[in-house]
């Protein structure tokens, strides 16, 4: 099986380790992270989005030209734009980029984050609205005739962009959530479905929950993991290492604004959390720290050793079913340079040893 590689590119340059410094749009930064990515193999690059952060679309559109080579995974949230003028959008871009564009939704598992954008709906109401919004997403980019939908929270009548995919195999859609509600909507729609570094027995249960969900509707996603790996020439210096970024991690908190909260809003990042609570170390290199300090804001979790080391853990995931390895480093910029050059070749050769072990996964 393929394996996919995902990287990430900030508006500027901060991480748990660095602070935000100088405007939160640094083109730049967006230049020179996006032609890192293309250098080190990535084969995408994920653009955030949050209530406070710049527009996605338009970080990814700088990031798209200044790297020709390198594919785009913009995170979007339904419910601000018409699904309609955000299917155009997507599909206009992916014909500028020649097909380079996927798709990641984040429907948003926090209420007082979605309530700053002026949404007051509930979560539920949201993983709703997100599956009629994919409806018409999906029917915006494929009909070649009018169309009308009739929802709960959309009613379109006389559909018709003259603007479709790239590409026959269309846009890509990257899902994410961990609520019963979100595995629904993803079994229903997410060509990947993507979880957060877990243990082995969590990804593996993620994994069977979501088959059986996409099996319903007679689909069959791919599946993505995302970890920030910590790599050294020995393990003993890649746990030291691990321990540095903890402790520059702790006492620079008040300026990162990676603080825990006393809530914790979205499933998950309690499931990190539960995975936390067993130990920092599980597994065979999984590390809990950063994810225990900052009460696992986003991706949090690491695998932690020599490229040889992480690379073997990666391919333990695999054999779980995960194919798209989305990493990023608490160095951004280094990190992703070094993984390009320490694993990703590595961990590429090693899937294809194991897929000529065993045929049927390299189906």
């Amino acid at each position: 099986m393929p394996v996919e590689f995902i990287g990430y590119i900030g508006s500027r340059n901060q991480s748990e380790i660095i602070p935000p410094t100088g405007p939160s749009v640094n083109p730049k930064h967006i230049e020179l992270a996006a032609k890192i990515h293309e250098i080190a193999g990535f084969d995408r690059a994920l653009v955030a989005f949050h209530s406070n952060s710049p527009e996605s679309i338009l970080v990814a559109q700088h990031a798209a030209t200044t790297a020709p080579d390198l594919g785009l995974l913009i995170a979007h949230r339904p419910g601000f734009n018409a699904p309609t003028i955000a299917a155009r959008q997507f599909a206009t871009l992916d014909n500028i980029t020649k097909g380079r564009i996927a798709v990641h939704i984040i429907t948003g598992g926090s209420d007082l984050e979605l309530q700053a954008d002026g949404d007051h709906t509930t979560k539920v109401e949201r993983y709703a609205r997100t599956s009629e919004y994919l409806d018409i997403v999906r029917r915006e980019w494929s009909e070649t005739a009018p169309f009308d939908y009739k929802g709960v929270f959309y009613d379109v009548h006389g559909a018709n962009s003259l603007v479709h995919p790239y590409k026959d195999s269309g846009i890509p859609i990257y899902f994410g959530g961990s609520s019963p509600e979100a595995i629904e909507v993803a079994g229903r729609h997410a060509d990947v479905y993507a979880l957060w570094g877990e243990t082995y027995e969590q990804v593996a249960e993620t994994v069977t929950r979501v088959r059986a969900a996409a099996a319903k509707h007679g689909r069959s996603p791919r599946f993505s993991l995302s970890l920030r790996p910590v790599l050294a020439e020995t393990e003993e210096a890649a746990w030291t290492k691990a321990d540095r970024i903890l402790e520059k991690a702790r006492s620079l908190q008040d300026k990162t604004g990676f603080t825990r909260a006393a809530d914790i809003p979205n499933e998950g990042s309690r499931r990190l959390l539960a995975a936390a609570a067993q130990g920092s170390r599980l597994d065979k290199r999984l590390w809990t720290g950063i994810a225990a300090l900052t009460g696992a804001k986003g991706n949090s979790t690491s695998l932690v050793g020599t490229p040889e080391q992480v690379a073997g853990a990666l391919i333990d995931y695999y054999r779980l079913g995960i194919s798209t390895f989305l990493i990023r480093g608490f160095d951004p910029l280094l990190d992703a340079y070094e993984y390009g050059r320490d694993l990703i070749p590595l961990v590429r050769q090693l899937v294809t040893t194991e897929d000529a072990r065993s045929p049927a996964k390299a189906a």
